[in-house]
């Protein structure tokens, strides 16, 4: 059984292209079997993107758990003089964002494997994730407490987690991990949970 948390690289593909609105600029995306949402663009996703936009965060940012890379590409489109790392364990999705970023003329991103933060030693001002719930609550809650490490004072955390999916007790570890933690959107039960590093 293939998810797309796990990396198999020998699935089938089954390539799928559309193009998608986000944060004020339309991009073109490929997506293939094994890859989380591969139809469109989820609304978690969506939801996650348009509030980072109309929050504004300084500082280079990470994107962790890029799948093709909606969220980081779109970020990067919106603000080409930031650098935009994006990561993933799957491999496929990466070849697939690294396709996406090219096929939109994005430069400004560095695409990475990396199970959480293993390969990641930098530190940037804004962390933004949609994490892969079906990978368990031991990943989510990794994703969610490493991001500490890696960002810089003052830096902000951003995650989009379903109210079903266990959004109100991830807001409770952010609250016990982060100096500051609460939820700035509620949209079709998905929570944006921010979070801000001292």
């Amino acid at each position: 059984m293939n998810h797309y948390y796990t990396n198999d690289p020998t699935l089938a593909h089954d390539e799928h292209q559309f193009s998608f609105d986000l944060a004020g600029a339309t991009l073109q995306f490929t997506a293939d079997n094994g890859v989380f949402s591969k139809r469109t663009i989820d609304y978690g996703s969506r939801v996650l993107i348009e509030t980072v936009a109309t929050a504004a965060p300084t500082g280079d940012i990470l994107d962790v758990g890029c799948g093709y890379g909606p969220i980081g590409l779109a970020l990067a489109k919106r603000w080409p003089e930031r650098q935009v790392t994006m990561s993933d364990v799957n491999e496929r999705a990466l070849g697939l964002a690294k396709r996406n970023a090219a096929a939109n003329g994005i430069s400004n991103v560095t695409i990475l494997e990396s199970a959480a933060y293993a390969a990641i030693s930098d530190k940037f001002g804004v962390v933004v994730t949609n994490p892969p719930v079906r990978a368990g609550k031991t990943v989510v809650t990794e994703i969610i407490t490493g991001a500490k490490a890696h960002l810089l004072p003052g830096g902000q955390l951003f995650v989009v987690l379903q109210k079903k999916q266990g959004a109100p007790s991830a807001l409770r570890l952010m609250q016990a991990t982060y100096s500051e933690a609460k939820v700035i959107k509620k949209d079709r039960g998905y929570y944006i949970l921010w979070a801000q590093a001292e």
